[in-house]
């Protein structure tokens, strides 16, 4: 049965709310900020294995305007912090992070005076994943509570 004998004569309506919100769940594109290891994970995460277009994050983006997503992955340094902060602030709104793995959620192992213990520190992070480094799972697993988060909010405001 096509479409248009299930529509018949009839027509489609939503509410532009619901319109905006499926078009931000179905297309997160990522900015990888990948600073170590677990960005190896994250390239895996992007490659046909795991199938990342099943979830609109097929396309890396490496320009922060036109990202939906940043993906710190590695253990970020206090020097790299005001870069990637920069980065983060000229990414358009709504936006989300991703601290990927145990250097980007606390420090890891690196406890030394040069290392910021977890990104949150001057990032607002949406979801932690946690292994060193996680696998490809855990980074779609991330990926579907940023989802999750994107069809629990507001996407217009309705201030009169």
């Amino acid at each position: 049965m096509s479409f248009d004998q299930a529509m018949g004569d009839g027509f489609l309506t939503t509410k532009l709310d619901a319109l905006i919100k499926w078009g931000r769940y179905n297309s997160v594109w990522p900015m990888p900020m990948g600073l170590a290891c677990c960005a190896i994970e994250m390239m895996a995460f992007a490659g046909p294995k795991y199938d990342a277009a099943r979830f609109g994050s097929e396309v890396f983006r490496f320009s922060p305007r036109q990202s939906d997503v940043m993906i710190v992955s590695g253990w970020v340094t206090y020097k790299m912090s005001h870069a990637i902060r920069r980065i983060w602030d000229q990414m358009p709104d709504p936006k989300w992070c991703i601290a990927m793995g145990a250097c980007a959620s606390t420090g890891g192992m690196h406890r030394c005076y040069g290392v910021v213990q977890g990104v949150d520190n001057f990032l607002p992070v949406d979801a932690y994943i946690s292994g060193c480094p996680p696998r490809p799972e855990s980074v779609i697993n991330a990926l579907i509570k940023i989802q999750d988060k994107i069809k629990a909010e507001q996407s217009l405001s309705l201030d009169h």
